[in-house]
């Protein structure tokens, strides 16, 4: 199924499933978020692809590719109309950005102190949205991505962890376009002719094995790898080319 972005005024369908309302979207993220889609329609033509795969109802967490540090924008937008406001777990240092840092708080992202004392936090203020019934974005890639090709690489455990801590169910999403637009390696971003960013939805990832597993570690561990590989199906079916045999090991450079 193809879906482009409705027209101003129209979208989505009240959830009648939910036991409960979802929270109220924060006056500035709506703010935002209208003045933020006029340009990042006017740059890029949208396709979503698998909106069915999106719960209807209750806490999920969507984990997708990094290509571009543009990439959040079109998968805001994809998922505010799709289906609700994301909270984005997104590196600390963008929240000291001057004018970034003051939307992203003023959206309530939650802000990931990666290799600090305070980084399970991050997790923690995420499974508290869960529990209201929030959506979560998590790149668990946690970097724009190495690969020379922005094939998808090793990912990090927070998403599976979480997953697995909450039951919420783990949505893997691929977008193939954004790259185009601002990639690792420039300065400005494309702006004309419009480029094409797609986004499939995949259906939830199957943890139930793992959920049962004493060792939460081990189980963590597997359950990326799967993830990354449903990421990374997604991506290739995006792009109609087989992947690489092995994703990039961004773990092991330097070494």
């Amino acid at each position: 199924m193809q879906s482009q972005p409705p027209a101003a005024g129209e979208g989505t369908q009240p959830d009648t499933q939910a036991a409960q309302p979802p929270p109220k979207t924060p006056f500035a993220y709506k703010v935002i978020i209208r003045l933020l889609t006029p340009p990042t329609v006017a740059i890029a033509k949208h396709t979503w692809l698998g909106r069915d795969n999106l719960p209807q109802s209750g806490g999920y967490i969507v984990a997708a590719n990094h290509v571009s540090n543009l990439d959040f924008l079109p998968m805001v937008l994809m998922l505010s109309v799709a289906a609700r406001p994301p909270k984005v777990l997104a590196k600390e240092s963008l929240f000291r950005a001057p004018i970034v840092g003051r939307a992203m708080k003023a959206m309530g992202h939650v802000p990931v102190y990666r290799g600090t004392a305070k980084a399970a936090g991050a997790l923690q203020n995420a499974q508290v949205a869960l529990d209201r019934g929030e959506v979560i974005l998590i790149y668990p890639e946690g970097t724009i991505t190495k690969d020379p090709d922005y094939w998808p690489m090793l990912g990090r455990p927070g998403a599976v962890r979480l997953a697995l801590d909450t039951g919420a169910p783990l949505v893997p999403v691929a977008q193939w376009g954004p790259q185009r637009i601002l990639g690792r390696h420039r300065k400005l971003p494309h702006l004309w002719p419009r480029t094409q960013v797609t986004m499939q939805i995949g259906p939830p990832l199957d943890l139930t094995d793992l959920s049962v597993r004493p060792d939460r570690g081990a189980a963590a561990k597997e359950g990326t790898i799967r993830l990354m590989a449903a990421i990374t199906e997604l991506v290739a079916g995006l792009r109609g080319e087989a992947a690489p045999a092995r994703p990039y090991d961004q773990f092991q450079e330097g070494k």
